[in-house]
């Protein structure tokens, strides 16, 4: 189980202990010769050199090309790695100070050593189950890259994200966010780390229990299939309304609910109006992830359900999601 002593890019900012060591030029060498980990803004990169500089207050932070990523497999860094750094928190640790032709004080800093540090005492001790802080950095349709520490990126697939089926990240996320997420899988030969998030999302149970046959309610618009309009109640909850050509995938509707059924995990819905473009909705966590911080195994259907869908979360399974019949 992790102790979440290592944070994603961007946490570190605003923490107490980081701004006192900012602060001053006795503060940074306090902080080099104790070997912490800092952050701050990347606000240039030279693109002849592909040195960053990074904002210290009275100090100039420098950062080599070959300091900006650390990588596993010792690949060389890319320059659009270190150019889109720009304008972004960067966490880093303190080699040494120098004076440059000016006089002035330069910091030398190394993102690469901040990374090695977190991957080898944090990331290399997680197992799937472990539940973790993430930040969301880029989204693609078939998933989110999330910064799980230091900037080293892990895949939230798209199908992993939610029981409730949406067509890209996006309907869900927005990059910078910060979420929780749970280690899926690890793939120990290339250090790869693969995501979940549903299981935070509440089971069928759970989620009906927010809801009563007789209540007009809104949702979103997930599919549309020639026998009914799936509609997103929560997102790990959706229903199935009749057959019409008055909504589109995406669109925000209120729907009348007609029934539930726990040992069929349907919901049946009357539409009731289409409400435009509907907004990405925050998620609400049904799991306390200030005090649980592991996960064995997660049962979303209920025990009247013929259907089981459940993940377990072993080192040894490869798909940690199964479905079975009763």
């Amino acid at each position: 189980m992790n102790e979440r002593n290592y944070v994603p890019e961007g946490m570190l900012a605003k923490n107490t202990e980081n701004t006192m060591y900012l602060c001053s030029r006795k503060g940074l060498e306090t902080a080099m010769h104790q070997g912490k980990i800092l952050e701050s803004t990347a606000v240039l990169c030279d693109c002849q050199t592909m040195q960053l500089q990074v904002d210290l207050g009275e100090v100039k932070g420098i950062m080599e090309r070959e300091e900006s990523v650390w990588s596993p497999d010792g690949s060389p860094v890319r320059d659009i790695a270190i150019i889109t750094r720009v304008g972004k928190p960067v966490q880093f640790k303190i080699k040494s100070f120098r004076h440059n032709e000016r006089g002035e004080t330069i910091a030398i800093l190394s993102r690469k050593d901040a990374q090695r540090e977190c991957f080898r005492n944090y990331i290399n001790t997680l197992c799937c189950g472990d539940i973790i802080p993430v930040r969301i950095t880029h989204l693609e349709p078939f998933g989110a890259f999330c910064d799980i520490g230091g900037g080293i990126i892990a895949l939230l697939t798209v199908d992993s994200i939610s029981v409730s089926r949406i067509s890209h990240p996006a309907d869900r996320f927005e990059t910078g966010e910060y979420i929780m997420a749970v280690v899926k899988q690890i793939d120990r030969d290339t250090g790869r780390i693969y995501l979940s998030h549903r299981e935070l999302l509440g089971t069928w149970e759970e989620n009906a229990a927010c809801f009563s046959p007789g209540q007009t309610v809104t949702g979103i618009v997930r599919s549309v299939e020639d026998y009914g309009v799936f509609v997103e109640l929560s997102p790990n909850l959706a229903g199935l309304a009749e057959p019409t050509d008055a909504v589109s995938p995406g669109d925000a509707c209120s729907v009348y609910i007609k029934s539930i059924i726990p040992e069929r995990m349907k919901i049946k819905l009357v539409l009731i109006d289409n409400c435009g473009s509907a907004e990405v909705r925050p998620c609400r966590y049904f799991v306390d992830t200030d005090r649980i911080m592991h996960i064995d195994k997660w049962v979303y259907s209920p025990r009247s359900s013929k259907k089981v869908i459940e993940s377990t979360f072993d080192d040894d399974l490869l798909d940690c999601q199964t479905a079975i019949e009763r």
